[in-house]
């Protein structure tokens, strides 16, 4: 009797160990959830104002920030944020760590490959900023001269097609804020950054700039990994915020393309 009772008390723990392996999906799955609650994970570097920024009280802010609340409440999930450099959002969505990134990104065709973008909710253009005592005003006034790009971003690749033509030395850092930094100190001529954001540097430390003439930038929208099935549904809402409103609620909040 003994024995039989040790057997099947053998089986039982077989079985439970099967089940709770059989549960254990954690990761594998593209979004996660908090009890009942689904979670989506979105990364994004906030240091790019009036994108993504962390104010006084250590809250994420910003027109990707509240356009991507708006994204999770249409959508019934609870978002969670994660703060990193620009340069390793893809490498978060390929490593499963976000669901996806808002964080003024633009769609190129480099990126595309690896992986997979929403529709474009806002477009994209780049403006140089500078000293207003150097005398740069247009293209033929970089000749010769420092810029500096944030690392990983689409100002960075553009610049590089100028580098030969203009015979430029290129600084690349890791946070936009420094840009600004190394105009100040005199460590480069210029720096070469979104047109919302080089407006907000303008203003708040007495620059000047330019527009770049040269290209048309591919529009921000919302990276996923490959094959997610957010973005369907992420695509949904977003033309659901173009027809209602939604968007240009937030531009004008964010007092965006002005």
């Amino acid at each position: 009797m003994k024995k039989v009772l040790g057997k099947l008390l053998m089986l039982v723990l077989v079985i439970g160990l099967l089940a709770a392996c059989g549960n254990n999906d954690g990761d594998s799955s593209s979004v996660s959830s908090d009890g009942d609650k689904k979670v989506i994970r979105m990364a994004t570097s906030a240091d790019y104002e009036p994108f993504e920024s962390i104010d006084e009280n250590g809250e994420f802010v910003g027109f990707d920030i509240d356009l991507a609340k708006a994204i999770a409440e249409e959508l019934g999930y609870e978002l969670q944020i994660t703060d990193m450099d620009f340069n390793g959002l893809i490498g978060a969505l390929q490593s499963n760590k976000a669901d996806m990134v808002l964080s003024g990104m633009n769609a190129t065709e480099e990126r595309k490959e690896n992986v997979d973008f929403s529709i474009e909710y806002l477009p994209a253009n780049s403006t140089f900023i500078t000293a207003p005592d150097n005398a740069i005003t247009s293209l033929d006034d970089l000749e010769g001269k420092t810029v500096g790009v944030q690392l990983g971003s689409i100002q960075q690749e553009g610049v590089e097609e100028l580098k030969d033509e203009y015979n430029l030395e290129i600084k690349v850092v890791d946070k936009a804020p420094l840009l600004v930094q190394e105009i100040l100190a005199g460590k480069i001529d210029v720096a070469y950054v979104d047109k919302d954001v080089a407006e907000g540097y303008i203003e708040a430390e007495g620059l000047v700039g330019f527009d770049d003439p040269s290209t048309s930038a591919p529009g921000y929208a919302i990276a996923f990994p490959k094959g997610s099935e957010l973005v369907d549904d992420v695509n949904k809402v977003l033309e659901q915020f173009k027809e209602d409103g939604t968007i240009q609620q937030i531009i004008d909040k964010w007092g965006l393309g002005q």
